[in-house]
């Protein structure tokens, strides 16, 4: 019970790529590039493992962002065409590829560096993708012409690719869906739909991520308008109670989101995030303890997996990996006290 985990990136080491920011420029190139997306993986692996996470992923090493990451091996999308849209409802613009075709796989996308976790790691082992709205609200589209199309188009191509994680020895596949908390009613309307596409005949355990984004200045300064209580959660968790996911992941250290509403998700898997990515400050295991005991309240213990907010990939290193010890240590407190009482 109480099994760790994280909710996806990780800082990238300095000699891979510029630290401390999103969408870092690679510092190698060719195939030394390529083996260091590998080394890179493998060391997030054994930090993790360090750290004392139960649960481990690649920390989206071999990937720019986490969506266009997935991106670049796809045909039907022109990467020279680009488009300045506003992305999560305009909260930030920035200039995106174009969708220009039938949306294909060329061939594999994540799977050279989820062997390599595989083969160094006997943890369990968790990969991420983006979500099929996630992704169409990231992307400019000069061909499909509806939201809902293009985003089946790319449900299709993420089902093929979690087939193959799945093959590799993955075992938990989570799809990264932030737009879930902007574009509420679409949930509903097209996708939670198009996400049961994209996790359709998976035997993996698989997850949803919903968060309120990386601790960027964009993130920050939306959150300063949401007001006392952040309660978007409340009309998107039962349309996911009702669907196929197993799990879903959420932020809640120093959110101002209601912890009871994951009363909203029985009969899921809560990856409860105990860990803040907007701040510097390294949680004490207390701390972690705490926010892990206010989500027991609603959550049984075997069903609930302390986790990061969200993904730590413009955070400084130590910060990130002093971070995930604190959340093992404070998942380990709570765990004796709870063996102490039974």
């Amino acid at each position: 019970m109480l099994l760790t985990t994280l909710a996806g990136s990780l800082p990238k080491p300095a000699w891979l790529a510029e630290p401390e920011r999103l969408w870092a420029p690679w510092r190698l190139e060719g195939e030394a590039l390529e083996q260091g997306k590998l080394d890179a993986t493998v060391l997030a692996v054994k930090l993790q493992e360090d750290a004392g996470l139960d649960i481990v992923g690649d920390g989206e090493q071999a990937r720019v962002h986490f969506v266009h990451g997935f991106l670049a091996n796809l045909e039907g999308i022109d990467f020279a065409r680009k488009t300045l849209m506003g992305i999560r409802n305009n909260r930030y613009t920035a200039e995106v590829p174009t969708v220009v075709g039938p949306i294909r796989r060329k061939g594999s996308v994540h799977a050279a560096e989820a062997r390599a976790a595989r083969a160094h790691t006997g943890r369990r082992l968790k990969f991420t993708l983006p979500g099929p709205m996630t992704i169409v609200d990231t992307i400019a589209d000069a061909h499909y012409g509806r939201r809902e199309d293009l985003a089946h188009a790319f449900a299709e191509v993420l089902n093929e690719e979690a087939k193959e994680l799945e093959a590799v020895g993955v075992d938990v596949i989570q799809f990264d869906e932030p737009a879930w908390n902007v574009y509420m009613p679409e949930v509903a309307e097209w996708g939670v739909a198009a996400l049961e596409r994209a996790k359709q005949g998976l035997t993996a355990t698989t997850a949803v991520h919903i968060c309120y984004g990386y601790g960027i200045k964009a993130n920050i300064d939306w959150k300063g308008t949401l007001g006392a209580e952040w309660r978007h959660y409340e009309e998107t968790f039962p349309v996911i109670a009702r669907s196929s996911i197993d799990q879903v992941s959420l932020e809640c250290r120093n959110s101002r989101v209601p912890i009871e509403l994951i009363r909203l998700l029985d009969g899921k898997d809560v990856l409860v995030g105990a860990i803040d990515v907007a701040s510097e400050a390294v949680e004490t295991p207390e701390e972690v303890a705490a926010t892990i005991r206010a989500a027991l309240r609603y959550v049984a213990p075997e069903k609930l997996y302390p986790c990061t907010n969200c993904g730590m990939a413009p955070m400084a290193r130590d910060v990130a990996y002093g971070k995930l010890a604190a959340l093992s240590a404070g998942a380990a407190l709570v765990r004796r006290e709870l063996k102490a009482a039974a």
